[in-house]
């Protein structure tokens, strides 16, 4: 059997778009109609007139694209595809961490769960994190959820004092900062770029710190040839497309096991589970409707700002 084939027989007889993240598999990325970040893809499903989405990422993705296209069937290949940003979160700890913290505007980060959007006031991705912090007053008081990292960096660079929640992506907390150093050494023309759920002392010798989007911009319009990029590799293949005369490097890990850093939940999708995915119509998204009409709120808001701003 051409698996390709199949997918694009199914995709076609059911009016199927296949969406991606830019950090699944290759293969995934070549067949998807569209790939792109949290915000892009979450931009993407609204306006799509598709019948059914399969979202090639993970779980929580799936459920913003539901949450936004509740007529639509939304599918995902692997249902075990989770987020360890997601999970550090959970939705009644938040709830009483918001208790704990009265008149407080939250904003969480797009890697949580319907039911702590549900919860929130302004929904983000670390493409528009910033910029809609700084659409608020500068004495409104934020909490931020659940990425401790891409919180502080967002405290330093707006002078806001957000109340942090303490979680994080074991992804980006797992790069080594000696590591990226000795490369460095190996290759001193070379950039070293890097994801804001960063820890802060890899954003601090990066030269350029932004979202997967913002990583792939750069690499496209920088005159450098030869990037450290401290993110989930599944990014690089697109930065190859982009830019073949260039090199990129993954930055290591702390384990010594592997010279790049992929995130597991994410590579739990492949070619077999979005053609057996897209052939039964399963595994489904479900979201309760009542956290569903909640979730919808701090999304809109997220994308109506986003779009005010022309991000």
């Amino acid at each position: 059997m051409d698996i390709r084939e199949e997918i694009n027989k199914l995709r076609k007889e059911k009016n199927a778009v296949i969406l991606a993240h830019f950090y699944q598999e290759a293969e995934i990325q070549d067949i998807a109609d569209f790939v792109g970040d949290s915000l892009a893809l979450a931009q993407w499903a609204e306006k799509t007139e598709a019948d059914v989405l399969v979202m090639c990422g993970v779980h929580f993705m799936g459920e913003t694209a539901k949450i936004l296209c509740p007529e639509k069937k939304v599918l995902v290949p692997e249902e075990k595809a989770g987020c360890s940003l997601a999970d550090s979160c959970p939705a009644d700890e938040f709830e009483r961490f918001i208790h704990e913290h009265p008149g407080h505007t939250v904003i969480s980060y797009v890697n949580t769960s319907a039911a702590v959007k549900a919860l929130t006031d302004i929904v983000v991705t670390s493409s528009n994190a910033r910029q809609i912090v700084e659409s608020l007053p500068k004495d409104e008081k934020i909490i931020f959820g659940p990425d401790r990292n891409l919180g502080n960096y967002i405290n330093a660079l707006t002078g806001r004092n957000m109340v942090l929640w303490h979680g994080a992506c074991h992804v980006h907390e797992q790069f080594s900062l000696g590591k990226i150093l000795a490369l460095k050494e190996t290759h001193p023309s070379a950039e070293v770029i890097c994801h804001p759920e960063c820890r802060k002392q890899i954003v601090e010798v990066s030269d350029y710190v932004g979202s997967t989007a913002g990583l792939l911009k750069h690499a496209k319009l920088s005159d450098n040839k030869i990037f450290i990029v401290a993110t989930e590799s599944g990014v690089l293949h697109e930065m190859r497309k982009a830019c073949p005369d260039k090199l990129f490097i993954p930055a290591p890990p702390e384990d010594d096991s592997c010279m790049c850093n992929e995130c597991n939940f994410m590579r739990m999708n492949t070619m077999e589970k979005l053609y057996q995915a897209l052939l039964t119509e399963q595994p489904e998204i479900v979201v309760d409707e009542d956290i569903r009409e909640r979730a919808i709120r701090p999304i809109r808001r997220m994308l109506d700002i986003s779009a005010r701003l022309g991000l």
